[in-house]
């Protein structure tokens, strides 16, 4: 079963630029995972400050193999000085 998620960050006022950065170092290693069917990340243009993430794996398997990636463990300990907000929601295709 296909798993889709969306994440929303919202960058401090101050470090947009910098979670913009950062974000970005994630898409294409993610693209190349084995599971990883799409990897996109978003900057909303009347908020710049907000970014969306969507991503969607084969299974669990392949969504936990990502979060041992050192891409995952780079973002995962860098994102929080830039971050005022992150939000998760799973999604499901209709």
């Amino acid at each position: 079963m296909n798993i889709i998620k969306k994440v929303t960050f919202i960058a401090n006022d101050d470090s947009i630029k910098e979670m913009k950065d950062l974000l970005k170092t994630m898409v294409e290693p993610s693209k190349n995972e084995k599971g990883c069917l799409s990897y996109e990340i978003y900057q909303l243009k009347e908020n710049p400050a907000k970014f969306v993430v969507v991503e969607a794996w084969e299974d669990e398997e392949a969504l936990n193999g990502h979060k041992t990636t050192e891409h995952y463990k780079y973002y995962k300990a860098n994102f929080e000085p830039y971050c005022k907000d992150k939000y998760s929601d799973d999604l499901e295709i209709i």
